[in-house]
């Protein structure tokens, strides 16, 4: 029997400054708070964030998280790409936000633009256009 997924629930992404990458992906970014939660046992904080009507990112901290492997081409996940309605546009307003931007791209194989940007850990995030 084939496993039958419906959709992607959630990414989870773990950072080194708690406050800093709340304020990018609140303020920045425009993720709106599901719930937040201090986990004293782990000295840890669990961020449920809603992007768009139905997929969420949990942001977590932990003392002392290793760094990442920051090589493009290094196994497990490579980034987390963003639909938006128009790239330009966004990576406009996160270079207004002093964001750096790569710049625009298309997809030679569906002719969409896209963009790459990072959050504050150096985590590759993606802005794909329908």
């Amino acid at each position: 029997m084939i496993v039958q997924l419906n959709r992607i629930h959630h990414a989870a992404v773990i950072c080194s400054d708690y406050a800093r990458s709340k304020d990018f992906y609140t303020r920045i970014l425009g993720c709106r708070v599901i719930a937040e939660n201090y986990r004293a046992e782990r000295d840890s904080y669990k961020l449920d964030l809603s992007v768009g009507d139905n997929e969420q990112i949990e942001l977590f901290s932990f003392p002392d998280p290793p760094p990442r492997v920051s090589r493009p081409e290094a196994c497990g996940l490579r980034h987390l790409a963003f639909v938006v309605t128009d790239v330009e546009k966004q990576a406009d307003a996160l270079r207004d936000q002093g964001v750096p931007v790569e710049a625009v791209r298309v997809d030679e194989y569906t002719g969409k633009k896209f963009v790459f940007f990072f959050d504050p850990d150096g985590l590759p995030l993606e802005l794909y256009e329908e």
